[in-house]
């Protein structure tokens, strides 16, 4: 027998919170938070979600091996890990960069499961779509069920569509809000609310022009619910200021929340930010989207 065949990742239900902010008092707005981090230990998140479809595909296709790309401190890496060792998996990372050691702990992590990492100079990880490189992959390493960076693709839409759909039976809200970074999860909450809701989604790169085109890409071109707000990156990928780190301490102090530096922090300070600059009309409900990616706060290696 095929080592994870039918075999399905754990998943825990995750709760809404209503954030009972003080920069919120007297202004009228309701501000929920939906825990999506709490989902799995180690798959958490949207990851949880752009996964499972791409695994139930591995499967029939009775894969052995996944094998996907990222950075030295990609989420998507340490979740397909993660993944991988649940279901009896083998994995694969090619890593964008030289090897550093030790190796940080997102990598580490993804090593202690089982997966093997294979670092390419960036120069040569830029052709990691191209068929001639796909193929020597293969050449390698053999068959595998490849996913692409950051987990994007039909696929990976498709689950994140399906669970836009229970978070409209779960609670009613006006604006969602999420952090975005190659477009994928954005893509599929606009399909699976069908317009009925207005979607932000927060660039935490610097640069992000080029979501708007791969949401429109996944999501078709039909709907305009959405929109990529670009204030908000702190630098760029991965970067952060003082800041954002003080609004980091100052809301787990609140609210007992964990943020990360790389996602959900951006996402919130800007949410903060446009709730100070008037843009939400009173009465207005704001659910928020916690994405996971908590790993990263582990890496400590900040950018000021």
């Amino acid at each position: 027998m095929i080592k994870g065949i039918d075999k399905k990742l754990s998943y825990q239900p995750a709760p809404i919170l209503e954030l009972n902010d003080t920069r919120l008092n007297g202004l009228d707005l309701h501000l929920l938070l939906k825990c999506e981090y709490q989902n799995h230990p180690f798959i958490s998140g949207n990851k949880w979600w752009k996964l499972k479809y791409n695994l139930e595909e591995a499967q029939r296709l009775k894969k052995e091996t996944l094998l996907t790309f990222g950075g030295a401190y990609s989420n998507h890496i340490y979740a397909t890990a993660a993944a991988a060792k649940e279901l009896g998996l083998k994995s694969i990372g090619i890593i964008r960069g030289e090897k550093i050691l030790p190796l940080n702990p997102t990598l580490a992590f993804a090593e202690s499961c089982g997966m093997r990492l294979e670092f390419l100079s960036r120069e040569d990880y830029r052709h990691k779509t191209e068929e001639v490189f796909i193929k020597q992959l293969h050449n390698k390493f053999g068959d595998f069920y490849l996913i692409p960076e950051g987990g994007t693709n039909e696929l990976a839409v498709k689950g994140v569509t399906e669970f836009a759909s229970s978070v409209l039976h779960e609670t009613e809200f006006d604006y969602l809000c999420l952090p975005v970074g190659t477009g994928g999860t954005m893509a599929g909450m606009v399909i699976g609310f069908e317009g009925s809701k207005t979607i932000l989604g927060f660039s935490v790169l610097k640069g992000g022009e080029f979501l708007n085109d791969e949401v429109k890409k996944w999501s078709g071109h039909s709907i305009d619910n959405w929109s990529i707000v670009e204030d908000y990156h702190f630098g760029g990928y991965a970067k952060t200021t003082k800041e954002l780190e003080i609004f980091i301490t100052e809301f787990e102090t609140q609210h007992h929340v964990p943020l990360d530096q790389v996602y959900t922090a951006k996402m919130m300070f800007g949410v903060f930010d446009l709730v100070k600059k008037g843009v939400f009309k009173k009465g207005t409900t704001i659910l928020v989207l916690h994405t996971g990616g908590l790993q990263g706060r582990s890496t400590r290696e900040f950018n000021f």
